[in-house]
């Protein structure tokens, strides 16, 4: 009877997975911009997780502009883009144009926070570490992000030609082992906010190995792959690491005026 609770449930997150996808003429994407972000001190990035539209994110966007943070997010899901489903390392360079660009329009903008969902804590993670995000970003909240990989890589097997960045999430794949094996940022605080019931991200997989003096940090709570972006507990958590990762006295950022990191 478990046994089979357990498969109903995963279908159950698969069938979700799959609504969110089929986002194709991006109606579900339109946002309106609702934060005034000329000389933000505490501007947040989102990002969401696989196949996933911002329309997921809705939930903690609100709440962030509640408690004043500014709030931007970018659309890296569903089909209606042809890069949606490129290689995390190609979304990761997408992340990093578009900051580029929102810098240069507001260059009174103060360092970037990153909350990203699932895949999305992985692009992140990729941006700072590999294309200089570290010269922009304060602080990188992972919430269920597959660091070292996850089962519906393989399950989604089959869409691969449409989607390479799953071969790149499948446990134990060489993207994987490169990104965990590279030095991380010293100026950089890194969170990873994970749960025993994520049936996505499965424990260890969000499980980070701080390594001596890294700036890393896990933080377990009780919420499934999709209630991480929506339970109270799960944003006062969010909340805290923010906090922390504003307050912590650490390596200088090398603030970049207007945006020189390209187009």
């Amino acid at each position: 009877m478990g046994s089979l609770t357990s498969r109903l449930r995963v279908l159950r997150l698969a069938w979700r997975t799959l609504v969110e996808w089929l986002d194709l003429d991006g109606s579900r994407n339109r946002v309106t911009r609702l934060t005034e972000l000329d000389g933000h001190p505490r501007p947040v990035l989102l990002l969401q997780g696989f196949f996933s539209t911002r329309r997921a994110l809705s939930v903690l966007e609100a709440r962030l502009r509640r408690d004043g943070y500014g709030v931007i997010s970018l659309h890296l899901g569903g089909l209606g883009r042809a890069w949606a489903t490129r290689g995390v390392d190609r979304q990761a360079e997408f992340v990093r144009r578009k900051v580029e660009r929102l810098y240069r329009r507001h260059p009174g903008l103060g360092p970037l926070s990153i909350v990203g969902h699932s895949k999305g804590g992985v692009v992140a993670a990729y941006y700072v570490q590999q294309l200089g995000g570290w010269r922009r970003v304060r602080s990188v909240v992972a919430l269920g992000s597959p660091f070292q990989g996850t089962w519906l890589a393989w399950l989604a097997l089959p869409a691969v030609p449409f989607a390479p960045f799953l071969l790149q999430l499948a446990p134990g794949s060489r993207f994987l082992r490169r990104l965990g094996r590279a030095e991380w940022p010293a100026s950089v605080r890194l969170a990873s906010i994970w749960s025993r019931r994520d049936e996505l991200a499965a424990w260890p997989s969000p499980v980070l190995d701080p390594r001596g003096d890294r700036p890393v940090r896990n933080v377990e709570v009780d919420s499934d792959h999709f209630q991480l972006l929506t339970r109270r507990e799960v944003y006062l958590a969010i909340r805290q690491e923010l906090e922390a990762g504003a307050g912590e006295r650490r390596a200088p950022l090398r603030l970049l005026a207007g945006g020189g990191g390209g187009s």
